[in-house]
């Protein structure tokens, strides 16, 4: 007899299939790169978020290798009992010194760190606010907090400012991506700092698409806002830095209340320290080659260039997150697929993770790339968009 659980996930499954947003996991054969293998093929690879091509440089294996051999693997326990090593601790110093900012703290993931954050912020009795478009962690941070929770309209500061001057709650606290993660674009971050401080609301950024790749040294939105304009910084070390992990970086009272007070950093075992020793090469070479992050500009401009050539309804960006809007789900997915079966691999992006009628696909350039391989990827997208009527 099969129990009535099954009966109502399959029904939710089936559902999904009907929609054409089923997701299906696919396994990586080798190390990821501008090109890599997935399920027993060869791929160019224009969906990973290793923006500077580090995710497998000789540099970080190294030292990760190095510091497994001394260290050993796993950290045995969370940061406040005894796993919080010193390849742990000089990380957090030198992203604080890398942000211009008082300290950092290191979490397992970034979907930890946004829960951590705003849940530690703020609670019932006060008020949280949110882009409409902010990455899933951050409104569940927020929907979760208790605080009450407002999403604004996306990028409206106007409707932001309206909402902040309507509200009577205790503490106030924006929360916005800097770079957002489907769309490509960045938020007004001048104006969000603003309107903040004239309504005496706490502004929080999740850099974790611009963090290493935008800025005059990599650091992203760090490297234009001080920590009095932005008091609260999240960004990633598994996307652009090619490693693992997440930080918060802002003033010493602030990393003091998160360790007393974030559950998901107390309740946590820490991070591997190889793995923050991984992360400390890549930082080094994120200094001494900027190249990494001019050549990533310059594919992205080559990349739009030969887009708006070929009359491809690229959205509004100038970051290495290059979404190819393209409305239905299942037109979505059969261009992806047509991709795949060119060698090339992107994926589909479909509701929930996008709004309705806004399926895409979601490209994303590395620095690992060369020209060549964008032109590939222009050649391939120009033959299925003619195909699907998307171009004339």
């Amino acid at each position: 007899m099969t129990h009535p659980l099954e009966h109502t996930l399959a029904a939710a499954l089936t559902k999904r299939r009907e929609l054409h947003r089923y997701r299906v996991r696919r396994t990586l054969e080798s190390a990821t790169g501008a090109t890599a293998r997935v399920d027993g093929k060869n791929f160019l690879l224009f969906c990973s978020n290793d923006y500077l091509g580090l995710a497998n440089h000789p540099v970080l294996i190294s030292a990760m290798q190095k510091a497994a051999e001394d260290v050993g693997v796993g950290s045995g326990a969370s940061h406040l009992v005894c796993g919080h090593s010193r390849y742990h601790h000089q990380l957090e110093d030198r992203l604080a010194e890398m942000t211009g900012r008082d300290r950092a703290l290191l979490f397992s993931t970034g979907y930890m760190a946004n829960f951590g954050v705003i849940a530690a912020l703020v609670g019932r009795g006060d008020a949280v606010f949110e882009d409409r478009l902010n990455h899933a962690s951050l409104l569940d941070g927020g929907l979760l907090s208790g605080a009450r929770f407002q999403r604004f309209a996306h990028n409206d500061v106007a409707d932001l400012e309206r909402r902040l001057q309507k509200t009577e709650s205790g503490r106030k606290l924006v929360v916005v991506d800097h770079v957002f993660s489907m769309d490509g674009d960045q938020a007004p971050m001048a104006e969000l700092v603003a309107t903040s401080r004239d309504n005496k609301a706490w502004l929080m950024a999740d850099d974790a698409h611009g963090f290493g790749v935008l800025g005059e040294n990599g650091a992203g939105c760090a490297d234009i806002f001080s920590q009095d304009d932005l008091p609260i910084l999240m960004a990633t070390l598994g996307k652009a830095i090619g490693g693992f992990g997440a930080f918060v970086a802002g003033s010493e009272m602030l990393i003091e209340s998160l360790i007393q007070f974030a559950r998901p950093y107390i309740y946590t075992t820490a991070m591997p320290p190889a793995v923050a020793a991984a992360n400390l090469a890549a930082l080094d070479l994120l200094e001494s080659e900027s190249w990494r992050r001019d050549k990533l500009q310059s594919l992205i401009q080559r990349f739009r260039q030969g887009a708006e050539q070929l009359g491809l309804p690229l959205m509004a960006s100038d970051t290495a997150i290059q979404p190819l809007q393209v409305g239905p789900d299942d037109q979505a997915l059969t261009m992806s697929w047509a991709l795949e079966e060119k060698g090339i691999l992107v994926s589909a992006i479909r509701p929930p993770t996008v709004p309705e009628g806004t399926s895409r696909l979601r490209i994303t350039l590395s620095a690992a790339h060369s020209e060549a391989q964008v032109d590939q990827l222009l050649d391939a997208l120009e033959d299925i968009a003619r195909h699907s009527g998307m171009t004339a």
